[in-house]
């Protein structure tokens, strides 16, 4: 049983937050990337059948016959789970935690929704990039681009998993595709959203860090394994890990670690009534 009130007062004396979070939190919003599930036939049945992609994370990587059929997918996938998005009790619970402390978010997910949810855009690292900003395929130059109002037009004008040849998106240098900023062949570093990472480990270095963790397994070695080895040189760290069906600490760090097995809803929501 986890003590509720024992980790609401480390996180009140706390100088800041370092939030990771990975698919786990994902699932608990309703967003599966590896399901072949009820909500990915909704949205997806169509071009499931036309094309055979299996999940969301199939269609993203997917090689498309076209530019026009490559953003019909991605256009459908931004509207549903961007654009149309409204804040879940799960990032209301995470808000109230967070409270006025000072924090940073380190994340793998692509969705935007801490961003969608009021959290400070330079205060997070999308360290696989995200779904609302797009790059030059061909990497012609290495600008960084939001895709929001192209996406709405795209989303609109999307018949049958195809846009429209006029509103597919082109590099402004080179006149080639355009793709969106996730990680993979080409993929462009957000240098600066690792230059103010680095930054906020360097001011809060020695200080009363909690390190939150959030729907992340043992074999994550992007997020987990170096924030265990945050943890592990911070003498000062607390590690909070969060995660349904699976909760993994490293042994150097247990004497300074809560491991929580459960939904991240109702966990936060329990955590949340602690924290005044």
């Amino acid at each position: 049983m986890a003590d509720y009130k024992q980790i609401a007062k480390i996180i009140g004396e706390a100088d800041a937050i370092l939030i990771g979070a990975s698919n786990g939190l994902s699932i608990s919003e309703g967003l599966n990337l590896f399901a072949d599930d009820e909500a990915f036939e909704e949205l997806f049945g169509d071009l499931k059948r036309k094309y055979g992609i299996r999940c969301l994370l199939h269609g993203m990587s997917a090689r498309w016959p076209s530019e026009e059929q490559k953003w019909g997918f991605w256009s459908r996938l931004i509207k549903h789970y961007c654009l149309d998005y409204k804040p879940t009790p799960v990032m209301q619970y995470l808000r109230h935690i967070v409270g006025d402390k000072d924090y940073f978010i380190l994340t793998s997910n692509g969705e935007c929704r801490f961003e969608l949810c009021g959290f400070d855009t330079q205060k997070i690292y999308e360290i696989e990039g995200n779904w609302l900003t797009m790059q030059c395929q061909n990497v012609c130059h290495d600008g960084i681009y939001p895709n929001i109002e192209q996406v709405k037009l795209m989303a609109e004008a999307e018949r049958d998993g195809a846009v429209p040849s006029e509103l597919v998106p082109r590099c402004q240098k080179c006149g080639g595709a355009m793709s969106v900023h996730m990680v993979g062949e080409n993929f462009i570093e957000d240098e600066g959203a690792q230059r103010r990472f680095e930054q906020f480990l360097n001011k809060y270095h020695g200080k009363k860090l909690v390190i939150l963790e959030l729907g992340i397994g043992w074999r994550n070695q992007l997020i987990k394994a170096p924030l265990m080895r945050l943890t592990a040189s911070e003498p000062n760290s607390t590690y909070i890990t969060i995660n349904l069906g699976e909760v993994f600490i490293a042994e150097n760090i247990r004497n300074k670690s809560f491991g929580i097995d459960g939904s991240l809803t109702e966990v936060l929501q329990s955590l949340a009534k602690e924290i005044r």
